[in-house]
């Protein structure tokens, strides 16, 4: 913030493209091939993007600033990655459609209290461990609906745009006292979905396994739980920030401190290694690098093109901020959409503070807030915690759908469903 706007050629947004048709069609074209060879392809485009950046616009302050998001992001995923990992909660692996559902509702309450990234990396391994019979496809597509996207939109810890909305002068409860009918609207409709779709899985699952369903749960065990004392260190980093990078040494501290700390039959009851989080941080690399001339364009335009599109309304900042947040990071694109409608008063607290209770206003944020947090939903880059529930379900072996099998099978049936109901109750005037 504070810097010039920044006025890149609407061509660089073509590296942004081809990383993300490559991160779509690469692994079903060849899956080998882009196993070994996507860091080439994301270092490379993003090589191109931050060439033009440093020499073609001298924006080097701006590329620093986006550096240091990626660093912040990626110690954030990695720190809780680390310390998830060191807490193995044992589960019955016959879990029956109710009970998931259950599981799926308290994710949803619980990733406003960890963030929907601590509360994804918290919980998908029970998850997968609970459903191990008969794992499929769906079970994984709608723990990130909800668990890693939906279920965070009732505090500014649940997820990133929401945060960044707290601290430009958004009230804390703000959020709840707003968000929560959209909340529960979405979340029941993905539950009431998914408990459909489970029971048709139940039911052509093995008469032995429908058998052991029927008998009592188990109870749940937990081992590691010291490491939540190193999940309450990040959560309260968080809030850091002063001085510069302390916030991200404590997060460092807090993974060091776990994984050293955390006895190795558990890593290995976890089958945890690092593979899922070096896979994340190369192709966020790649990401974070050619998505600033798409970023930037936004910034600088979208004032302009609200007004053309017929001024301020619900309707355009939902489907707008939400749309966008499907591809780009969703915490800039929720920044970019908060100016757009607040001006001059974005750069100040009280003024933010002051409009919040404004009902045309109030109306404009709500719809940028549910749109920037259920649109993440939409695709695997859409929002932190989603690739990387895929790349540890891949990790233990579950076969989740590829890039574009997410969409069409899935975010387009189920997730668009959804977005046009939640928009038909709240955001349509």
């Amino acid at each position: 913030m504070g810097e010039p706007l920044l006025q890149p050629n609407p061509w660089m947004i073509l590296p942004f493209g081809l990383l993300l048709a490559a991160i779509a069609l690469g692994p079903l074209i060849n899956a080998n091939g882009w196993s070994r060879h996507y860091p080439k392809v994301a270092f490379g485009l993003g090589a191109v993007t931050l060439a033009y950046y440093l020499f073609g616009l001298k924006a080097h302050t701006h590329v620093l600033h986006v550096a240091h998001e990626y660093l912040s992001f990626i110690i954030l995923i990695g720190s809780l990655f680390v310390v998830a990992g060191g807490i193995h909660i044992s589960v019955k692996g016959e879990a029956t459609p109710f009970e998931n559902v259950t599981f799926l509702l308290v994710g949803a309450v619980i990733a406003n209290l960890l963030g929907t990234t601590g509360a994804s990396m918290l919980l998908i391994r029970p998850w997968i461990r609970m459903n191990k019979y008969r794992i499929t496809a769906h079970h994984v597509v709608f723990f990130i609906f909800i668990v890693s996207n939906v279920g965070g939109c009732l505090t500014p810890i649940g997820d990133p745009p929401l945060f960044l909305g707290y601290l430009k002068g958004v009230p804390f409860w703000w959020v709840a006292e707003h968000c929560w009918p959209m909340w529960l609207v979405g979340v029941g409709m993905l539950l009431a979905m998914f408990y459909g779709v489970d029971v048709l899985n139940y039911r052509r699952a093995p008469k032995a396994v429908r058998t052991e369903l029927a008998e009592p749960p188990d109870t749940f065990k937990f081992q590691g739980l010291h490491n939540l004392l190193f999940l309450a260190l990040i959560l309260g980093a968080v809030f850091v920030n002063q001085p510069v990078f302390l916030r991200e040494a404590l997060m460092l501290a807090a993974a060091v401190g776990s994984w050293f700390t955390t006895r190795k039959q558990i890593h290995e009851a976890n089958h945890f290694n690092f593979h899922p989080i070096q896979e994340v941080a190369i192709l966020f690399v790649g990401i974070f690098s050619t998505m600033m001339p798409a970023l930037d364009w936004l910034q600088a335009n979208a004032t302009h093109y609200a007004e053309k599109l017929g001024g301020f309304s619900p309707t355009l900042f939902y489907w707008g901020s939400g749309s966008l947040s499907s591809v780009l990071d969703n915490a800039p694109t929720y920044l970019s959409f908060l100016s757009a409608s607040a001006g001059d008063a974005v750069n100040s607290r009280a003024e933010i503070a002051a409009l919040a209770r404004d009902g045309d206003f109030a109306g404009l944020l709500v719809a940028i807030s549910i749109g920037a947090v259920f649109f993440g939903a939409n695709t695997y880059i859409g929002n932190g915690p989603n690739f990387m529930v895929k790349s540890i379900a891949d990790h233990q072996r579950v076969r989740t759908p590829s890039f574009l099998g997410y969409v069409f099978r899935f975010a387009l049936p189920i997730m668009l469903p959804t977005l046009l109901v939640v928009w038909l109750l709240f955001f349509r005037r």
